[in-house]
């Protein structure tokens, strides 16, 4: 945690506590003025926006350096026998179940660092456009549809289908069993 955000939170309680102290004088019978207090909630909120901007958060574009490689089906047993972890993703811009997958799921960052790893391998299969090949594909392996997910690795050499709407736990749990 930076400097800035460590000094920003120490300063945000100290501005709450007071704002609660006056407040508590006040209603006491203390003559604080109404206006200290507001200035003080108006500093605080001012802080907590401060802290809220400075403080670290998610890589949003992390995704843009994960390496898919088009879905060649008959590469994935030999891949796994190396020791590889193979995810296949079949997808298509007209899918919005599949953008939502990638917004929520695959793009996240803590999928990302999962799936940029050394030893996991990344297929996609496009469908934007018909394509024979990967229609084929779906059809051996008894989907008609999309979104496609299936993780392949040493524990899971037939891999583990993925249900259409992912969520991190869904495609965190495969990554863990198939390894």
């Amino acid at each position: 945690m930076s400097a800035i955000v460590i000094v920003s939170l120490i300063s945000l309680a100290l501005l709450i506590l007071l704002s609660l102290w006056l407040s508590y004088k006040k209603l006491t019978g203390q003559p604080i003025p109404t206006a200290v207090i507001v200035l003080l909630l108006i500093f605080s909120s001012c802080n907590a926006a401060v802290c809220y901007f400075v403080y670290p958060k998610e890589d949003f574009q992390a995704y843009k350096k994960l390496q898919w490689q088009p879905l060649v089906p008959t590469e994935i047993a030999t891949l796994v026998k190396q020791g590889n972890t193979v995810f296949i993703d079949v997808t298509a811009d007209w899918c919005s179940i599949c953008k939502r997958n990638k917004d929520s799921v695959l793009n996240r960052e803590v999928i990302v660092q999962q799936l940029a790893k050394s030893h996991v391998i990344l297929m996609r299969g496009d469908l934007s456009q018909p394509n024979p090949r990967i229609e084929a594909f779906l059809q051996s392996q008894g989907q008609s549809g999309i979104p496609y997910n299936r993780v392949y690795g040493p524990n899971a050499p037939n891999g583990v289908v993925l249900p259409g709407s992912l969520t991190i736990t869904d495609v965190e749990q495969a990554l863990a069993y198939v390894q």
